[in-house]
């Protein structure tokens, strides 16, 4: 099939665009798709989309954090790795552990909003989860402790206090996390 715009060379991109619930199909070269508007089509033949992953999380830090030059200017660089802020925006990628530290306040509210929590609650190995399980266990139920000390239920308190004794005491014997 040829390119529908210049009629020479073979159509190798095939682009689709639905406006207003019109449907407008297009087959073109490489070349010709590069001149057309609304794609970016690089050198080695990736179609990207302005709906790209990275460009959608810059809108949405952006949106979310609204950062004045100020803040962007005194926080706008990794000293370890060198990745800028502006990088992170561009790519969605930090270049290294300490720009989570060094990003955080910009990074979390976002990661936050899409994810829904900042915390990791994905599947845990069976061999080598039994750890996790019982620090996950013995921190929830040392927040649960402390609420209801806050709210003044020393009974539920006594009682959390015994189960997380229990649950430390099992542990250090070797007995497994129920």
């Amino acid at each position: 099939m040829l390119c529908e715009m210049c009629k020479k060379n073979k159509a190798n991109v095939h682009i689709t665009r639905i406006i207003n619930g019109t449907t407008k199909q297009a087959n073109v070269c490489e070349e010709c798709a590069k001149q057309m508007s609304g794609f970016n089509i690089s050198a080695d033949m990736n179609v990207n989309s302005p709906f790209t992953f990275q460009n959608i999380l810059g809108g949405i830090m952006d949106y979310i954090n609204q950062p004045t030059q100020d803040n962007i200017d005194s926080i706008s660089i990794c000293e370890n790795c060198k990745t800028t802020y502006k990088d992170f925006r561009e790519t969605g990628l930090v270049g290294c552990s300490e720009c989570y530290e060094k990003f955080n306040n910009m990074i979390m509210p976002v990661v936050r909003r899409v994810q829904g929590s900042i915390e990791h609650s994905g599947k845990i190995p069976k061999k080598f989860g039994k750890d996790i399980l019982y620090k996950k266990k013995v921190n929830k139920l040392k927040e649960e402790l402390q609420k209801a000390i806050a709210v003044e239920e020393y009974e539920r308190a006594a009682e959390i206090r015994d189960m997380i004794k229990s649950i430390t005491n099992n542990e250090n014997r070797g007995d497994k996390l129920e």
